[in-house]
């Protein structure tokens, strides 16, 4: 069974969009994955196909209206695989995490609700259980840029997209910690050597080299990641440190 994703958009000419190339795109020509983008003004029962409204209580701009927005839900869950989440690309939501993709990729497949203007009406959430999902701190004109970084985020990880099996295993976030720095010819580009580490062959050096270097720059650059990593393994960073270093670096 292939992974099947439905998006729910005002803009169903965005996708496959970036979706249709490279990795992804040969996936989907092999059937491995597929796209339904859905126009959520379908759902609308006006003659103007309204899809939103102003905000109760006042403020500015308008809300995406929860009966459109579940009439959609409801028939992406009629017309596709059993089980599949509903995720809403919202700043709202919680952070997604590499871990939350691998369970998204080995199941059946995703409904994307994207969203516009000030965002959805509260109700939908717990009225159609959806689940509400952040790509960081950051605020986008819709949902479709963070649909289509979700979606290939799962793609990647499905049986046979990837070349090898094991491509993905020490990338960031796979362990908790940012990926190791790499390097590649020439060895010397304006007087910056590729590490001498690298060239030596020794594997068990390059592995114990690359070890400390992801435990660095995670403890430099993403302290959040670094706290985290810590509490989850029960080591300070010093004794990260200390064994990585009795590994032979």
């Amino acid at each position: 069974m292939s992974f099947s994703a439905t998006v729910l958009t005002l803009y169903p000419d965005m996708f496959p969009g970036p979706l249709g190339v490279s990795l992804a795109g040969r996936a989907r020509e092999e059937g491995k994955w597929a796209i339904d983008a859905v126009q959520i003004r379908d759902f609308a029962q006006d003659k103007h196909r309204t899809v939103d409204d102003t905000p109760a209580g006042g403020g500015a701009g308008m809300v995406l209206k929860v009966d459109v927005l579940a009439r959609a839900i409801d028939h992406a869950r009629a017309n596709g695989p059993m089980g599949r989440p509903v995720i809403a690309m919202t700043p709202r939501g919680r952070p997604l995490t590499q871990a939350r993709v691998r369970e998204l990729a080995a199941g059946p497949g995703v409904i994307v609700l994207c969203g516009r203007f000030e965002g959805f009406d509260e109700r939908i959430f717990a009225g159609r259980d959806v689940e509400e999902v952040s790509m960081g701190d950051i605020i986008l004109s819709g949902g479709e840029p963070a649909a289509i970084m979700l979606l290939d985020a799962c793609i990647r990880l499905l049986p046979g997209v990837m070349g090898a099996a094991s491509s993905g295993d020490d990338e960031s976030f796979e362990n908790g910690l940012l990926e190791y720095p790499h390097y590649t010819r020439p060895n010397d580009w304006e007087g910056r050597l590729i590490p001498e580490v690298l060239r030596s062959g020794d594997h068990g050096k390059i592995d114990a080299w690359r070890k400390q270097q992801a435990l660095d720059d995670t403890r430099s650059r993403r302290p959040d990641l670094w706290e985290r990593y810590g509490g989850a393994s029960g080591q300070s960073a010093s004794g990260a440190r200390r064994k990585t270093k009795d590994l032979g670096q």
